[in-house]
């Protein structure tokens, strides 16, 4: 590991310019590419004192031996020459998108003699027209089969239209006229090409103009009683159409743009890509990326758009790019898109519209698409057992995790503290063991209190279960302890490691529980969400897996698991202390009467008001249980009454007794003494 102080340029050595950088390591390898407005300000920020770095940064600047630059100009030149090394280098640490697959394109060779109409994968050669990428090929070949009733252009190979020339027999679609055959001359060169250029036309989206010279053609031949030719005619518009059909359109004023979103967490990002060509979308791709260095949104549009448009020109680069996040600075991106277009080009967010609408469908694929990629990667036994396999060899185990348990802490200010239990087996979720508790031993906030308290909860019942089964060689007695939950052998099968969602605190914590339980044989560690650093007991310095490791992303998703799963529980108990009402306090009194007395009454206030007779009017309450209810109102202390914090005004009782509006009160009721959510922050 190097240390950057030693290879920091000497002041004044950096020009306070536009230029390209490169980190190199020991052995002379690129490992970072980058750019920048003012090359002195930008390395500046690589030589600060390491522990304010991101890690994935202090990584990258650790790990090179040498820095060195080229100024530039101009910033689009910059971005020019940063690509031009991202493709020449492959660094390591630079965010570099890997296709989910290999996307077919409709192409049209219009290089060679002859053009031909064929699907084309992989890099794109210069004077071939591609339109797509389509999700599959097949889609293709259906589109395809379709226009050629209307522009029968070639779909052979070289070879086949080589021997058919050769033999001057044209091959089965230029019998059935989906090909004109120029390979015997049924049509000559320049009329082969201007129907491939109508074929071109038809699929950029100029549909309008052939659609409407078909119709007149059918008109003319059925007035003229050329009634089978007006039935090819009307044949081929069919086929037109079907081909439009498959395409829909989503925006109404022909636009031409691409729409680019991005799906992201700490350790991958995927982006979508929409294509529309005439208000129609002509095909999708996507892209899944490791976060290998510290990037923003901004970042990841910009690296997509150079991945994206690099090796483009001319139409193929469209008026107008939309992206959730704008580069900054945006200028030499859109000049760079422009010159590779010849012509301007848009590039912005939607705001409103079809477009912004467009745009959250292509978000949505997005993050589908990262869903997908980290369920394929989940689900593959190789990597499970190499992640297996690493969380045992960086935690210095014996043998590998197969159950791992995650705890987390979840409150509102220090209100609903409840904690979480999420349980790994064999590198998957098993969420019928999944448990959720209330912090039941003191009031208010501390994570570490809490922590103690679920891990020695926890592993009591361990212990009684272990007990009940025959198991607890040690005799000691622990018959007293019981199931809060009444569900015998819920905790009756330890795990091998127990991880904690925080750092040295919450760790030692948890060892203490365990220590105090005398259970020695099940390893602690931490996951803290900052850094993404593993903690041990007793140990002052994290273990540091590295990024790519499948061993950190195990970790990392059971500790988002058990964080969701808190979550949602504390969020459950929070929403139903709101709904609550007096009547719940009152013993044998089901939701049903509890509906009636509201409906009959209108609110708590008045039925608090309300004498036993008035209350035995409702159906369904007997005197004694109107003698109950009226005892519980009026043991239960009225609330407090709610404040709308924007107006001051006092917020009458709702039906179900919940505070709500006064009449025209605008704004949302705060519970006076509850947590205001618009203020708080949950953990």
């Amino acid at each position: 590991m190097a240390d950057p102080s030693s290879y920091r340029p000497r002041p004044g050595e950096i020009p306070d310019s536009p230029g390209v950088y490169k980190f190199r390591d020991e052995h002379r390898r690129v490992i970072y590419v980058g750019k920048a407005k003012s090359l002195r300000q930008r390395l500046a920020n690589y030589f600060q004192d390491l522990a304010g770095l991101h890690p994935r940064t202090r990584t990258m600047v650790t790990t090179a031996a040498s820095v060195e630059w080229t100024v530039v100009s101009t910033e689009v030149e910059a971005l020019q020459l940063e690509y031009s090394w991202i493709k020449e280098y492959d660094p390591r640490f630079n965010v570099k998108y890997r296709d989910d697959k290999s996307y077919p394109y409709l192409a049209v060779t219009m290089n060679e003699e002859y053009p031909r109409v064929q699907v084309m994968r992989g890099h794109k050669k210069k004077g071939v027209r591609y339109f797509g990428p389509y999700g599959h090929a097949w889609a293709i070949r259906d589109t395809v089969d379709l226009l050629l009733r209307v522009f029968p252009v070639r779909t052979c190979s070289a070879g086949v239209f080589k021997n058919a020339a050769r033999t001057g027999r044209p091959c089965l679609l230029g019998y059935i006229g989906k090909c004109s055959a120029p390979c015997v001359g049924r049509v000559s060169e320049e009329e082969h090409r201007e129907l491939a250029e109508e074929f071109s036309d038809f699929m950029a989206g100029r549909t309008g103009t052939y659609i409407r010279r078909l119709e007149k053609q059918m008109t003319d031949a059925a007035e003229e009683m050329e009634y089978e030719r007006a039935a090819r005619l009307r044949d081929d518009i069919d086929a037109l159409k079907k081909a439009m059909e498959k395409s829909a359109v989503v925006l109404a004023d022909a636009t031409d743009a691409d729409l680019i979103a991005v799906a992201e967490d700490e350790l991958e990002a995927a982006v979508q890509i929409f294509h529309v060509r005439g208000g129609r979308v002509r095909g999708q791709r996507g892209w899944v990326t490791d976060k290998v260095e510290d990037v923003t949104t901004a970042a990841l549009v910009e690296h997509a758009l150079q991945q994206l448009y690099g090796e483009e020109t001319g139409d193929s680069v469209p008026k107008e790019v939309l992206v959730p996040a704008l580069p900054d600075p945006v200028e030499p991106v859109q000049q760079w898109l422009t010159d590779r277009r010849g012509a301007n080009v848009s590039l912005r967010i939607p705001q409103r519209g079809d477009k912004k609408s467009l745009m959250e469908t292509v978000a949505r694929n997005a993050q589908q698409s990262l869903i997908l990629h980290k369920t394929k990667r989940a689900s593959d036994l190789t990597t499970r057992s190499r992640a297996l396999e690493e969380i045992a060899e960086a935690l210095d185990l014996d043998s590998a995790p197969l159950r791992i348990e995650c705890y987390d802490i979840s409150h509102l200010q220090g209100d609903d503290v409840v904690a979480s239990m999420v349980v790994f087996e064999d590198g998957l979720a098993r969420k019928s063991e999944y448990r959720r508790f209330q912090i039941k031993g003191f009031e208010g906030q501390d994570d570490v209190r809490s922590m103690h308290e679920v891990i020695t909860r926890r592993f009591r019942r361990y212990l009684a279960e272990k007990e009940k089964t025959g198991e607890w060689a040690d005799g000691d007695e622990l018959s007293d302890l019981k199931d809060d939950e009444g569900r015998p052998k819920r905790f009756a099968y330890p795990p091998q490691l127990v991880v904690v969602d925080g750092g040295q605190p919450q760790v030692a914590a948890a060892k203490k529980a365990l220590d105090e339980l005398g259970i020695d044989d099940i390893a602690v560690c931490g996951l803290a969400k900052r850094l993404e650093e593993v903690w041990l007991p007793d140990d002052d310095d994290p273990v540091v897996l590295p990024r790519t490791s499948e061993g950190l992303y195990l970790l990392q998703r059971v500790r988002d698991e058990a964080h969701r799963f808190a979550i949602t529980y504390q969020r459950a108990k929070r929403a139903k202390r709101f709904r609550s009402s007096p009547l719940d306090d009152v013993p044998g009194l089901g939701e049903t009467r509890k509906q009636a007395l509201i409906k009959h009454f209108g609110s708590v206030k008045k039925l608090r008001s309300a004498t036993i007779d008035q209350i035995c009017e409702v159906p369904g309450i007997g005197r004694k249980t109107a003698e109950t209810i009226a005892v519980a109102l009026a043991q239960a202390a009225p609330a407090a009454p709610a404040v709308n914090t924007a107006t001051g005004e006092i917020m009458e009782d709702t039906e179900d007794g919940t505070p709500g509006t006064t009449a025209g009160a605008p704004g949302e009721p705060v519970p006076a003494g509850a947590p205001d959510e618009r203020r708080g922050q949950e953990t």
